[in-house]
């Protein structure tokens, strides 16, 4: 009896470990939930569209409360509600990660260039604001990789908006790219005017294919690089880091 009374007594405590563990896991995927749709979501660059602001391989945490909450704050967009809650507007120059509108899915990033009512146009390469040129200044040139992967200098500003806020763009193709000659937009209430730093290579507002973007399909501003791996290296490759990482970037602030 006091032998079954012993294995009855085991089975109880392994019973209540395994609940208890369950538990554990339980809560900690609910502060992570918890985490992710309130505060902080992380997010990896897969294109080039911002350099050199932001490089393929940087991964950044995106603020989730900067600009009040959206149906698009919680993963798979589910509809609960329309519009947005606690709103707090972009401010130009922000770096946001928002639901491409054509499909309201894809994660897009880009910066934010106009604010609703704004007239963007871009004239020989110069962003035109409200009929106004932003200003821009040349720098060193900037290195980079051109379509076969080979090591190549392009022109390189530092751009200065309206507001004040100053951040680098690079032009690969001179001033005479795609988008480097456009018509005027008229960006409507309610919606902004999104574009990348790698002024030839990014598609963006300036691309019917993106458009404007609604206010509701911001996912948050990126704040932080907490991770940078070369491009092409992989991040679970531990015994490449000494050399694959760009420690330089790492905890840095976007701007």
């Amino acid at each position: 009896m006091a032998k079954d009374a012993e294995i009855k007594s085991k089975q109880a405590k392994e019973e209540g470990g395994v609940l208890e563990t369950i538990k554990v896991v339980v809560q900690a995927l609910l502060i992570a939930l918890v985490i992710r749709t309130l505060l902080f979501q992380p997010f990896n660059i897969p294109s080039g569209s911002l350099i050199p602001t932001l490089l393929i391989g940087d991964y950044l945490f995106v603020s989730k409360y900067t600009y009040g909450y959206s149906k698009h704050s919680v993963p798979f967009s589910p509809p609960l509600f329309s519009g947005r809650v606690w709103a707090a507007e972009p401010k130009r120059g922000d770096i946001a990660v928002f639901k491409l509108p054509t499909d309201n899915s894809t994660d897009y990033i880009k910066r934010v260039i106009g604010l609703p009512g704004d007239r963007i146009q871009m004239i020989d390469g110069i962003l035109h604001i409200n009929n106004q040129p932003v200003k821009r200044e040349r720098i060193a040139d900037y290195v980079t990789t051109d379509s076969w992967g080979r090591a190549s200098s392009v022109a390189h500003y530092r751009e200065t908006l309206p507001n004040g806020v100053s951040h680098e763009i690079i032009e690969r193709e001179g001033d005479n790219g795609t988008f480097d000659n456009t018509v005027v937009f008229q960006v409507p209430e309610g919606h902004f005017f999104m574009m990348g730093d790698n002024r030839d290579n990014s598609l963006d507002s300036r691309d019917r294919s993106v458009g404007y973007v609604p206010f509701e399909n911001f996912v948050g501003r990126a704040e932080l690089i907490f991770f940078s791996i070369e491009e092409g290296a992989s991040a679970w490759r531990v015994w490449e880091w000494p050399w694959s990482v760009r420690w330089n970037r790492l905890f840095s602030g976007i701007k």
